[in-house]
């Protein structure tokens, strides 16, 4: 007996058969079907009949197997079922019976939507006084699931008054028309607190089950975030002014004496006569001596409405530089070393940014229009 070609244990295939074999690989080509066996897959429902037309027409069942690429068995199991039942389809598998009626789980979405805020154990409670069905929180969970209601973080946003809300349609709709030159020649500002050990629910951690408070995975927190910088900064489409550090309280004297002469309003004089400045309706931005002297300064004030920080750009701004501060390796050591950052993340801020942000204004203000003077996801 000749020594099989190949090792495997599986194989049985003689040296001559093996030559043969490959003979008809590559000279033969009705007689692929029987050198691979075609993958095995299910048949949909009109695949089915034309397997049984053909064997009911004298074709055999391997012929059968071939035209439709699939196994042997395939067609065997299904000429056995036809045979059995006089049907086609698939004996039905019921599996374990739901425990909810659809009645009873669009009353629990109807819950869920009622009570935003209701965790899936009082959900299911509150179904178990209506329908008398005890179910668990995982099934209330996967019922909530079915309707593609899932459990998420909310949006924080500042409370929005019915006055807010006329307020912010009104800003919107008479500006919803600008052009973006016209949005170019205004300059964005505003101020914010940046700290040293700040935690915005952004970090997550690789940790194992039941290492959650191990030194490796536990961030710690300091009091008042261990010191902070505060900070005012304005730019349009082509200008940027300095990070200017604002110590102590703000105030009206101060953010005249201090911001609006030095910094301000020589940015608005190199944009040109059509500069518009912008600002919100914090205490020292609207102080009287403040009004006075852009007055007299001659510099186009914009209206700007409460409550509406997702409509200024420079918040998204803000964002950037705290998350580019915050991939330096190593983080700031102190208060001082913070400020120096800061203002080398300012100056390196690529342009693209700002063109992005200014040609943002249009897509802000047609959403805030068509949500009422509502919440928008800036």
């Amino acid at each position: 007996m000749e020594k099989p070609l190949c090792t495997c244990k599986h194989c049985c295939l003689c040296v001559r058969c093996c030559h043969l074999l490959g003979f008809l690989r590559r000279h033969t080509t009705r007689f692929r079907h029987y050198l691979t066996i075609p993958p095995r897959r299910k048949l949909n429902e009109f695949e089915r009949g034309r397997a049984v037309a053909w064997f009911q027409d004298g074709v055999p069942k391997r012929e059968v197997a071939r035209r439709l690429h699939v196994s042997i068995s395939v067609i065997v199991r299904l000429i056995q079922r036809f045979t059995a039942t006089g049907r086609v389809q698939e004996r039905r598998r019921p599996g374990r019976p739901k425990k909810t009626t659809p009645r009873e789980d669009r009353l629990i979405e109807r819950l869920a939507l009622q009570t935003r805020t209701a965790s899936s154990n009082i959900i299911r409670r509150q179904l178990r006084v209506a329908t008398n069905t005890n179910i668990s929180q995982q099934t209330t969970r996967n019922r909530l699931h079915g309707f593609n209601l899932r459990s998420r973080r909310p949006a924080v946003r500042p409370r929005l008054t019915p006055a807010h809300r006329a307020a912010r349609r009104a800003f919107c709709r008479r500006h919803v028309r600008w052009t973006r030159q016209q949005w170019s020649q205004v300059l964005f500002n505003d101020e914010l607190r940046f700290t040293l050990n700040h935690n915005d629910d952004r970090l997550r951690v690789w940790r194992h089950q039941g290492k959650r408070y191990i030194d490796a995975t536990v961030q710690e927190k300091v009091a008042f975030g261990g010191g902070s910088v505060m900070v005012w900064g304005a730019f349009s489409l082509h200008h940027r002014t300095p990070l200017f550090h604002v110590q102590g309280n703000l105030t009206g004297l101060r953010y005249r004496d201090e911001i609006l002469r030095p910094l301000a309003v020589p940015t608005l004089q190199q944009m040109g006569p059509q500069a518009v400045y912008q600002d919100d309706n914090a205490r020292p931005h609207r102080a009287r001596v403040v009004n006075d002297f852009l007055q007299q300064s001659g510099v186009n004030r914009m209206e700007w409405p409460a409550c509406s920080p997702d409509l200024n750009p420079i918040e998204n701004l803000w964002d950037e530089l705290d998350r580019k501060v915050r991939s330096n390796h190593p983080p700031p050591r102190d208060v001082q070393h913070l400020y120096q950052m800061l203002q080398a993340e300012w100056q390196a801020l690529p342009q693209m940014i700002f063109t992005t942000l200014v040609n943002s204004m249009r897509t802000r203000c047609v959403e805030c229009q068509n949500s009422q003077g509502g919440y928008t996801h800036y």
